[in-house]
């Protein structure tokens, strides 16, 4: 599913990432852990394509993401990607319903199709009666289950999430991380999760452990 070789990233002086080697199955769930400054985000920002490495290779679904060009890569990261942030980054004057369409309408889909797929996966976040609240109105734990929501709209064969329960209670947390088991055990999602909670870490299938711009250990 994902192949990542030799990546290198470097902001001016300062080399980040060092030579990371890591391999991703499909319908795995894997966690990135370290300190702080370890380079665990630049990693996850270059395997979503959203950077671009220095040097190595990426392929994500047997693609080689390194030799698409800007448009193409656009592309491929809406059908193949889906993001999950710390904060949800739910457009506010949209409904729960509308943000979770936003991606499908991005990719070229029609209202009926998207909606009936945000439909569908309301129903299994059990956020249905939610639909049509803004994000105000939504606690953090629901603003947080809308964002999974959206970034699986377009089925991408890959979801990257970065702290996705870093700014929510224990409650909310323990219920976004049996999520995660439940999409995947429901639909075969890959999930790249970084993070900084052992209890979330420890439900992953592999922990990659960064230190220092290099994984120095892998933990099934």
């Amino acid at each position: 599913m994902i192949l990542a070789e030799n990546i290198h990233k470097t902001y001016g002086s300062v080399a980040v990432l060092k030579g990371i080697n890591l391999r991703v199955n499909k319908s795995e769930i894997v966690s990135i852990t370290g300190a702080s400054g370890a380079g665990k985000s630049t990693l996850l920002q270059i395997l979503g394509t959203i950077e671009n490495a220095d040097q190595g290779s990426l392929t994500i679904d047997g693609i080689n993401t390194r030799k698409l060009k800007d448009k193409s890569l656009s592309a491929f990261r809406n059908k193949h990607i889906g993001f999950v942030f710390q904060f949800h980054h739910l457009l506010p004057e949209f409904t729960a319903l509308e943000n979770i369409c936003v991606p499908a309408f991005i990719a070229g889909q029609n209202k009926k199709e998207a909606e009936k797929r945000a439909w569908e996966l309301l129903d299994f976040i059990q956020l249905k009666e939610r639909a049509h609240h803004k994000p105000a109105a939504l606690s953090g734990g629901e603003q947080q289950r809308i964002a999974v929501a959206r970034a699986l709209i377009n089925r991408p064969s890959v979801i990257f999430a970065d702290e996705p329960s870093g700014n929510l209670d224990s409650n909310a947390s323990k219920a976004l991380h049996q999520l995660f088991l439940d999409l995947r055990k429901e639909w075969g999602h890959t999930f790249v999760i970084v993070t900084h909670s052992p209890e979330l870490a420890a439900l992953t299938d592999h922990q990659f452990i960064i230190q220092d711009g290099l994984i120095v250990s892998e933990n099934n």
